[in-house]
């Protein structure tokens, strides 16, 4: 991920850009120094919103889910990204305001809706972030469209009712289409005006956003890896033409960067194959508890979706209760490093994405030849991850306006092939994995899997044979 940055390198600290707590806003405003951009002021409103229980409950809701099983310093929260998204769209709305004031008509009135977007996208997030969403929910509630953004936007309402926070119903409408503005639930976009304001936070015109550029160097910087991306340059020379944000065509490579950056986090830490071993362990332990707990009916209702949180896993593993017990011993097994065998993986081949179907555990099962151990649905994980540059297999930088300098008003798309041959032809990578749920079926799964890709694709498209010793251990 580009050369190791030093921790003078991770300052983040946006001196160049007018803050945006004035002096007078300073003296009202409660100061909160943070590890990633130094000291963020919150104004009353926004404190409100902190000094809640719904929003305290981020604290214990871990932004990378599972990851600090095999990352330990991968500990942080969504209590202090979200902070800091607050802070960057604070910096980013202040900045269009100060420099094209009088052509954007920037009021109040937005400066707060965007603070709020910032402050509140992610409070509807549920226990080990987006493993609840993604791996949980859709096995037990099939069909389920359910989204942690659509529960943010409930979640506001449910605030702003129990807190009795005075706030206009206009504001929050505001704050909830920017929060779902890079979501399937995002309203209709010729209806809203201003326009560049619903790109700051949740951006689903180009993917570039304030989010993106808290998380990439929060993780980047919990995990220990190196970051090349540096979202200062897109942030200090960014302006709004034609009701949309662009960028200098001399900062297309910064573009890229945050994309890059972004793919290379989700190939070395969020799809870790040790990290999904443990997810896929911790989702199997979830679903077993499911019936006797009702986990999945908290989302239903916010004023109990609060209580959810990471803490879930302790409820389990400490409960008494027989109900409980398969899903007891998965965390047991968690503790005690006893994870699910990873057995091998291949990259879908580029010819083959258009039209992949996920595989399944059944997929695998039915590809054993016959005699030796009968594997069963049971025995096996499948884990399917696609991971591209936000855009599928769409470069997103095609979306992505210019503009030469800052004397100019034209704004312009750049092909890949007038900036630089060594950008990928491709923008998304599929990876299908299979896991071992017991130590001593490694062997037949493992054999299965390569008759699977034998019979799909004709030929075995794994890099390598899984090791001997994996095979034997017991």
């Amino acid at each position: 991920m580009g050369a190791h940055c030093n921790d003078n390198n991770f300052s983040f600290n946006l001196n160049p850009i007018s803050s945006s707590a004035t002096q007078q806003d300073v003296r009202f405003s409660k100061h909160i120094h943070d590890n990633l951009h130094g000291n963020i002021y919150l104004e009353p409103l926004f404190l409100k919103f902190m000094d809640t229980e719904q929003f305290q409950r981020l604290r214990d809701i871990k932004q990378l889910g599972l990851a600090n099983m095999v990352f330990p310093g991968a500990v942080h929260s969504r209590f202090e990204h979200s902070l800091g998204v607050y802070w960057l769209a604070g910096q980013a709305v202040h900045l269009f305001q100060n420099r094209q004031r009088l052509e954007l008509d920037i009021d109040w009135f937005d400066v707060r809706a965007v603070k709020l977007a910032g402050l509140l996208h992610d409070i509807g997030h549920g226990p080990f972030s987006h493993l609840f969403e993604r791996d949980f929910l859709p096995r037990v509630l099939h069909g389920s469209k359910w989204s942690h953004e659509q529960m943010s936007a409930t979640m506001i309402d449910h605030i702003v009712t129990e807190h009795h926070i005075d706030v206009d119903q206009e504001t929050i409408k505001r704050v909830q289409e920017m929060i779902l503005a890079s979501s399937e639930f995002a309203s209709s976009k010729s209806t809203r005006e201003k326009r560049f304001l619903y790109d700051i936070v949740a951006n689903g015109r180009n993917g570039i956003d304030v989010d993106k550029f808290d998380y990439i160097a929060r993780d980047c910087r919990a995990c220990g890896l190196g970051c090349s991306f540096d979202f200062h340059r897109l942030m200090e020379t960014m302006r709004v033409l034609g009701d949309e944000i662009c960028y200098r065509a001399k900062h297309y490579l910064d573009a890229y960067k945050l994309f890059a950056t972004r793919a290379d986090l989700h190939r070395t830490v969020y799809t870790h194959a040790k990290v999904k071993a443990i997810e896929l362990m911790v989702a199997d332990a979830l679903i077993s508890a499911n019936s006797y707990l009702e986990i999945s009916s908290y989302i239903l209702e916010p004023s109990q979706y609060w209580k959810l949180d990471d803490s879930i896993i302790k409820t389990i593993e400490t409960a008494p209760d027989p109900e409980l017990r398969e899903a007891r011993d998965l965390i047991l097994r968690i503790r005690r490093r006893d994870l699910y065998q990873f057995c091998n993986e291949y990259a879908v081949p580029k010819d083959k994405l258009k039209h992949f179907k996920e595989v399944t555990a059944q997929d695998i099962i039915c590809s054993q030849k016959s005699g030796g151990v009968m594997l069963k649905e049971e025995d096996v994980a499948v884990n399917n991850v696609r991971i591209d540059l936000t855009r599928g297999v769409q470069n997103p930088l095609q979306n992505i306006k210019f503009f030469q300098d800052f004397e100019s008003n034209e704004k312009f798309s750049i092909p890949d092939d007038c900036v630089s041959h060594l950008l990928p032809a491709c923008c998304q990578d599929m990876i299908v994995r299979v896991y071992s749920k017991k130590p001593e079926l490694v062997g037949p799964i493992s054999e299965a899997f390569e008759n699977f890709q034998l019979k799909t694709y004709g030929i075995k498209t794994q890099v390598h044979a899984t090791p001997e010793k994996k095979k034997r251990r017991l």
